[in-house]
């Protein structure tokens, strides 16, 4: 489906008149509520947790080498029928050179589980990397890799529909868009319509770009915390607030037949505190689907 093709105001309408939903996934983190690493044993107990209360077979990390993901998740997906985007971090040379190898370590064994590889998260965002740049990071990536296996990149909404990132677009084999109405400081009311207009218009924009050569598109992350007090503007953090998001947002692309992340799977209660543009504590511990145990917050069926 041509995502130009649907006003964004009827996305939220009437999502049952397409037939195929997209596939759900959700970003997995590589750390135990401790802060130590996770082993392929803790990712078949993921698995496990993940398919017990979703649709989803298909998970993404953001550093292959970090807590040496590539190298412990893939047996534990393999044997548990998942699939896995790894990442590669290449805003420091060192780390994109320890992401890469891992991937290549590990590409041809597993080629039939890995899904996907981004090469960076956010990086046109953050003024890292120029459009130009960026692509020539894909293009030596795969230039390591056996053939058939897509690489892309993961990128803010807006840095897609702004242009900033249409030199990678002919290049990039899959492009995830991460579109945050939380960080836009939107209502639960208006939350939905934030969302699917963020994803309709950086897809508007790939496509007239690409023309006859679209790449894959995800939706690379959409979330919000679960946790009373974590607000941002307009935009009110809790479970119920989650819950509401998740059914009527993050389903709603689904229904409509787009792939999408869900960010979080599990609480991360080990990251530190941090800031947020609007000089409030940003709490990242409570952005799971799951607690960190693994329980469900509420409902992930769509």
């Amino acid at each position: 489906m041509r995502f130009s093709t649907i006003a964004a105001t009827a996305l939220a309408a009437a999502p049952a008149i397409v037939s195929a939903a997209g596939s759900m996934g959700f970003a997995l983190g590589t750390k135990l509520p401790s802060g130590s690493c996770k082993s392929s044993s803790d990712y078949e107990a993921d698995f496990d947790a993940i398919s017990a209360a979703s649709a989803a077979k298909v998970v993404r990390g953001y550093a292959a080498s970090d807590c040496k993901f590539a190298q412990n998740i893939l047996p534990a997906a393999k044997k548990k029928g998942f699939s896995v985007m790894l990442g590669i971090w290449p805003d420091v040379e060192e780390s994109y050179n320890n992401d890469l190898a891992a991937i290549v370590s590990v590409a041809s064994t597993y080629a039939d589980t890995i899904y996907a590889v981004t090469v960076g998260s956010e990086t046109l965002y953050r003024k890292n990397f120029t459009g130009a740049q960026l692509t020539e990071k894909i293009v030596a990536v795969k230039s390591k890799l056996p053939t058939g296996i897509k690489v892309g990149y993961a990128d803010s909404w807006n840095k897609i529909a702004d242009g900033t990132a249409d030199p990678t677009i002919g290049t990039a084999d899959i492009i995830l868009i991460n579109a945050f109405a939380f960080w836009q400081g939107a209502s639960r009311d208006n939350a939905t319509q934030v969302y699917l207009n963020d994803m309709y218009e950086a897809i508007k924009h790939i496509e007239k770009i690409a023309g006859d050569k679209m790449p894959e598109v995800w939706n690379g992350e959409t979330g919000w915390p679960t946790a009373e007090g974590t607000d941002f503007d307009a935009a009110k953090g809790g479970k119920d607030n989650a819950a509401h998001f998740f059914q009527n947002g993050f389903c709603s692309l689904l229904d409509w037949g787009f792939n999408a992340f869900y960010f979080e799977a599990f609480d991360e209660p080990w990251k530190p505190a941090s800031i947020g543009d609007n000089g409030k504590a940003a709490d990242e511990t409570t952005w799971g689907a799951f607690t960190s145990d693994r329980k469900a917050k509420f409902s992930l069926k769509c």
